[in-house]
């Protein structure tokens, strides 16, 4: 009997299957659907208005990681990734947390941080008992910049003022202006402020303001994912389930403790993450540099995870990072792929998004500890990668699948062997 569509797993679809799918289980407009299936997505006008010098678009993949449960609800996840297996280990081990409830996520309040560095100033602890004393009058300046943020509940929320005692050039002021930036990313917002400020700011100090500019290192502006899997369920191809558990324990406290291996076990956790912020339209680099940052916030570079074992023998981990992203302004909007994806996941806040994507984050950060520290990171990954490597051989679509599972069977997934399984196919 022939299998119907709906008993095919979501990986087992065609392209237009998934589409087709995602349409079902979604009800999104086919406007929508278009710009996911990259038929009517960017233009090269729009792209135009985007960037300086377009001369076209430059596309990437965008696959939907499946089966993620977050705060009770399902999210199907864009992400936007040239690199195999990422999008297979983040649905896989969803579905793995889902026998523990899926992810539990939070997101603090949308507070992004902005810089002014203070320069020639003659007495700094006068000008900064003076910034304090003018601290109400600066905040409600900064208040005014935005009618419509203050009116949706944003604004100004805190300023601090810090001095650094020992830099290439002396000591100098810092002042961090805190604002609720709502639903966006906010730094627009936030430069737009810090230079409606700075002719007041030299006023009370009497020094000369260079820098105006947001950080990065959003860390008032915070996202955190928990999961819990049950020992039963980690159990895999002669691996028991405490073995698995114990295992992923042990690789992550090599990367707590050394910064070596945290670098590549954080680029892990960004491989979850990192697609999803791309295919949201939002700043990629700025939520790195804000994650990495976070990581050495000790003084020492570590893991951004933490991975223990509960009081019922269960997995449990947890991922915690500045995750400055927004579903309002810049690319979000411009972008119909972008817009799309925030749609496709059911997203009605910059604090909801968050929390989807870090539980991505945490999803891979499990794929990847578990594969290294069972079975070896290439077996699954090779298995993607061998499909890569034949097209790279030039080998026709309805064979590619045939000469990957070749390279793959007898361990050899290189393009020299694709070459010439090729030939020898095209010679009989």
């Amino acid at each position: 009997m022939k299998e119907k569509k709906s008993e095919r797993k979501f990986y087992e679809l065609t392209p237009a299957e998934r589409l087709a799918r995602l349409a079902d289980e979604t009800q999104l407009p086919q406007e929508q659907l278009d710009a996911l299936s990259g038929a009517f997505g960017l233009s090269v006008s729009q792209a135009d208005h985007m960037i300086e010098n377009v001369i076209g678009t430059y596309s990437l993949p965008l696959g939907v990681a499946q089966h993620f449960l977050v705060n009770g609800r399902e999210v199907p996840v864009p992400m936007v990734i040239e690199e195999p297996s990422v999008v297979a280990a983040a649905s896989f081990m969803a579905k793995l947390a889902r026998s523990g409830g899926g992810f539990t996520a939070s997101a603090s309040a949308p507070e992004m941080i902005g810089q002014m560095q203070v320069l020639d100033v003659t007495d700094l602890s006068a000008a900064k008992a003076a910034l304090e004393t003018s601290r109400a009058s600066l905040l409600s300046e900064a208040d005014d910049v935005d009618p419509l943020l203050k009116s949706l509940g944003g604004g100004a929320r805190g300023l601090e003022i810090r001095l650094i005692e020992e830099s290439p050039i002396g000591p100098f002021l810092v002042i961090h202006l805190i604002m609720d930036v709502r639903d966006a990313m906010g730094a627009n917002t936030i430069n737009t402020a810090l230079e409606r400020l700075s002719p007041q700011v030299e006023r009370i100090t009497g020094g000369r303001v260079l820098l105006r500019i947001l950080s990065n290192l959003a860390d008032h502006r915070l996202a955190k994912a928990t999961c819990r899997i049950p020992v039963k369920a980690l159990a895999f191809s002669g691996f028991s389930g405490e073995d698995v558990r114990d295992s992923v324990i042990e690789a992550w406290a090599f990367a707590a403790a050394d910064p070596y291996r945290a670098a590549t076990h954080n680029k892990g956790i960004m491989n979850g993450i990192d697609p999803v912020v791309i295919a949201t339209g939002n700043d990629w680099r700025a939520v790195e540099a804000g994650a990495h940052a976070y990581a050495a916030r000790s003084g020492r570079y570590t893991s951004l995870t933490t991975w223990s074992k509960g009081g019922d023998g269960s997995l449990q981990g947890e991922l915690e990072m500045p995750m400055a992203v927004g579903i309002v302004g810049g690319a979000t909007r411009v972008h119909p792929g972008a817009a799309a994806a925030v749609k496709l996941m059911g997203v009605k806040t910059a604090g909801e998004l968050a929390e989807v994507i870090v539980s991505v984050g945490l999803a891979q950060n499990l794929g990847a500890l578990r594969a290294l520290a069972t079975e070896g990171i290439q077996r699954g990954h090779m298995s993607l990668h061998a499909r890569q490597v034949a097209v790279s051989a030039g080998a026709p679509e309805e064979l590619v699948g045939a000469i990957a599972a070749q390279m793959v069977s007898e361990g050899n997934v290189h393009i020299q062997r694709a070459v010439e399984i090729l030939e020898n196919w095209s010679s009989q």
